[in-house]
């Protein structure tokens, strides 16, 4: 899969989609030739050509003005040496420069994927997996830089990382790090983001790439509700079903940036990693500094097929543990019926309605902890708050068991709250400026994760909770960003350090927790989907998609989702109406429909259902259990956009494609309407699929299509489609 030409200096990565191209340029310096479909041979016609740009620099003995890495398309660039556009490294050095020249002294093509020690990372068999190790060496600074690239054989992908190592007697600093950049020739291009708020993530944003730059980022400690670290770089005319893609996924949680720039020759830059924005990593001597992986997808048939290599790739190479491609349980989260107003008494009730609909997993949210009557205190005090239930946390756990249904909690692990016991014995545990008060969020700050007795004295709370209560799931919240950025444990020159410790600290507690405790599903969440990336995947297997329950809103977030994290990962709930985020009343046939688009679990209270919703949930409830890996595990295929129109419709196929589900949703009603053609994907043409005593060709359902029900009645109505494949049709 990894080939060196040593005549043409070349290295070239390639499986049965795609090609990745590398040159050695003169002088050492590394350039990128090509990433894109798979060519079977490269002859050495590509190279970039020489031309006199007037202001581009040339190398110190160069003969001619014909070679500038101010214009080359380069591998990892830097900035200070002739390139003058954004750099995927700063290191300033110990006399105060910032220029640094890396060339090309070495490389190591290995089976297999060197581990990431501390961060997330993609995995594999190694008999399917190669990895090239570019060396890069500037000698004037002692420094050294390691580029990796994984190629899978199963996966359009290339999965890359970067470290720097310091082989001089002095110290530096790292002022960024990229985890990838990659330059592509003159061609005109779009670019997708996933920008958003809370309770309104991911939504989907494309506009044209033109001259300048453009940065994408978040610098809140988190991956943030307000810009996900993903983009997108495709063809202006590329769909969902049709043109070249190029996706970038960060397998980061915290700060980070994706910069776009496209230059005056019209050749555009794309670079990803940790946030710059006050970064500053001291490296003494002999030391090494690793950046976390971007996993960088290819597509030539559109932003379907796009999606479909990072679904597989992340449900097959990133999650692991025991949820893995298996199936995961309908919950009941007791927040939105009873919020903090509990007692044994009334979760009794919940777990009772809950067990007669069919519902597997009984979830205990805030509340249970401390002196926790409301939000103002006891964050950080992970033990029971006495007498709030009869029976007491253990008691009650067991009774939720002995009634057939799974039992989880919530928890808030990484805050802490003023008036707590936690907070009076060690102060000095926050993160904090001294001599200034540290900034409140929803009344409560941010511990330092950094620090090792921090999360040593919470491994023993937490570990003392799991050993005592049989936990079956936990919900891993965090409320607030990081602000106050300062560790009272560090000298001052580490304190641009402060964020990216934060997170392998964090890193470290998931890996050691988990670890320990590897029967309990953790599913992630910051005030919903402030957290939702392909890093916290490597160690949660899903995560809470958005805080905003309302079936219309999450149309726009669960596409926006789906266009990178799997449905495997995307917890979705059936909320009360009016919805507690929105207000808005939707039936309940269209919030079941988007909650079964994801991980179904339900948030209401059960004891206040008719007899009519009570049937309704207890069929939603049968289909999905009998559906769910379908659900869950098949081919997600998007079919109409809710940012186009007033439709949306997405599918479910088998990976035989002999089953598939559709769902199709109108947001508001309309008098003499058109009529609604909607065309299926996914499917096999040659089988004859059969749904509601009717059957259709697989060429049928797609290229006609089927009419949606023109008597669907009123604002937010939805339609359901189940095809099962019979025998080859003639």
């Amino acid at each position: 899969m990894i080939l060196f030409d040593k005549q043409l200096n070349v290295f070239h990565l390639s499986n049965d989609q795609i090609s990745y191209l590398i040159q050695i340029e003169e002088g050492g310096n590394v350039a990128h030739l090509y990433f894109g479909k798979k060519i079977a041979h490269y002859s050495g016609g590509y190279r970039y050509p020489r031309l006199d740009r007037s202001f581009s620099p040339n190398s110190p003995d160069s003969s001619d003005r014909l070679f500038s890495l101010d214009t080359l398309m380069m591998e990892f660039p830097g900035n200070g040496f002739g390139d003058f556009r954004e750099a995927a490294y700063r290191i300033r050095q110990s006399n105060g420069s910032r220029v640094s020249h890396f060339v090309f002294s070495d490389y190591q093509i290995q089976q297999g994927k060197p581990a990431l020690a501390g961060l997330p990372q993609t995995h594999g068999a190694d008999d399917g997996i190669e990895t090239l190790i570019l060396s890069l060496k500037d000698d004037v600074a002692g420094l050294e830089l390691q580029l990796f690239y994984t190629i899978f054989e199963d996966a359009a992908v290339i999965v890359r990382s970067s470290k720097i190592i310091n082989h001089g007697i002095q110290p530096v600093t790292i002022e960024q790090l990229a985890s990838q950049a990659l330059d592509f020739p003159n061609r005109p291009f779009d670019l997708i983001h996933l920008p958003g708020a809370w309770a309104k993530e991911r939504q989907v944003t494309r506009e044209p790439i033109n001259r300048g730059i453009k940065r994408l980022d978040s610098k809140r400690g988190s991956s943030s509700h307000q810009q996900n670290p993903f983009a997108v770089i495709l063809e202006p005319n590329a769909t969902e079903f049709a043109g070249e893609c190029f996706g970038f996924s960060l397998l980061y949680s915290g700060n980070h940036e994706i910069i776009i720039e496209k230059d005056p020759y019209h050749q555009t830059r794309v670079i990803m990693g940790i946030n710059s924005h006050q970064f500053a990593w001291q490296l003494p001597p002999t030391e090494s500094f690793q950046a976390p992986e971007a996993v960088i997808a290819y597509s030539e048939a559109g932003l379907n097929q796009l999606s479909a290599t990072y679904h597989d790739f992340y449900d097959e190479h990133l999650i692991r543990g025991k949820y893995k491609k298996q199936e995961r349980p309908i919950l009941i989260n007791n927040w939105e019926a009873t919020y903090f107003d509990f007692n044994e008494e009334k979760l009794d009730a919940l777990v009772d309605e809950a067990k007669e609909l069919g519902i597997e997993l009984f979830v205990l949210d805030d509340g249970w902890f401390g002196q926790r009557e409301d939000d103002q205190t006891s964050l950080g005090d992970w033990f029971e708050n006495e007498g709030k239930l009869a029976s007491g946390l253990a008691g009650f756990a067991q009774k939720v068991h002995d009634k057939g249904l799974q039992f989880g909690l919530w928890l808030e692990p990484e805050m802490v709250s003023g008036d707590s016991e936690l907070n009076r014995q060690h102060p000095d545990w926050l993160l904090q400026v001294p001599n200034r008060k540290p900034a409140l969020s929803r009344s409560q700050y941010v511990l330092d994760f950094s620090r090792q007795d921090v999360r040593d004295h919470l491994y023993q709370q937490l570990s003392q909770l799991f050993d005592t209560v049989a936990i079956d799931y936990i919900k891993w919240d965090m409320n607030r960003s990081l602000s106050d950025v300062y560790s009272l444990l560090l000298d001052p020159a580490q304190q641009g350090e402060v964020a990216h410790r934060y997170l392998l600290g964090l890193y470290e507690f998931l890996e050691k927790l988990t670890t320990a405790y590897p029967t309990i599903l953790f599913e992630g969440c910051s005030g919903g989907g402030g957290r939702f990336d392909a890093g916290f995947l490597y160690y949660m297997p899903q995560i809470w998609t958005s805080d905003n329950t309302d079936a219309i809103a999450r149309l726009k977030i669960q596409y926006g989702t789906s266009l990178v994290y799997p449905p495997s990962t995307m917890g979705a709930h059936v909320s009360a109406i009016p919805n507690h985020q929105t207000q808005r009343a939707t039936d309940l046939a269209i919030r079941g429909n988007a909650a079964m688009s994801g991980l179904l679990g339900y948030e209401l209270d059960l004891t206040q259902l008719t007899e009519e919703e009570k049937t309704q949930i207890k069929e939603q409830i049968t289909f999905y259990k009998k559906h769910r890996r379908l659900l869950q595990l098949g081919r997600f295929v998007r079919l109409l956009s809710p940012y186009e129109g007033n439709d949306a419709a997405w599918l479910y196929v088998s990976q035989d494609k002999k089953e598939a589900i559709v769902f199709y949703f109108r947001v508001l009603a309309e008098a003499s309407a058109p009529l609604v053609t909607l065309k299926l994907a996914g499917l096999d043409p040659d089988l004859t699929y059969q749904s509601g005593g009717e059957s259709f060709g697989g060429d049928e359902l797609m290229q006609l299509g089927l009419y949606i029900d023109p008597h669907l009645a009123g604002d937010y109505a939805t339609q359901r489609f189940h095809f099962v494949a019979k025998v080859p049709h003639e």
